[in-house]
């Protein structure tokens, strides 16, 4: 299962990691975020010894969505260094997000 991050730890977990990071913008209404969770969670058993995957719930943490202006979920985000490196919007097929990903790890 991802990683939940909140505006609390989003610093610590996402910012300050020494892995690339997959962050999941998602919210509990959202048809096409339940479509793409079970892919995420894929990914974090995939990747979970190179790379963070992650779940925000965008509504239950505005600082972050307002950030990095997630305006629509699900929004996926990639980081490295603290860095905003990439980003996807609408669900994707995993092979997607495993390319994108491999070029950060």
């Amino acid at each position: 299962m991802a990683i939940v991050i909140t505006d609390e730890n989003f610093e610590e977990l996402v910012l300050r990691s020494t892995k690339p990071v997959l962050l999941d913008f998602w919210a509990d209404w959202c048809s096409p975020c339940k479509m793409i969770s079970p892919v995420i969670d894929e990914m974090y058993t995939d990747y979970k010894e190179v790379a963070i995957i992650a779940k925000i719930d965008a509504e239950r943490n505005p600082l972050t969505a307002k950030r990095y202006k997630v305006s629509h979920v699900p929004a996926l985000l990639f980081f490295k260094s603290g860095e905003l490196v990439d980003r996807q919007a609408g669900p994707v097929p995993k092979n997607i997000l495993a390319e994108k990903l491999n070029r950060f790890v």
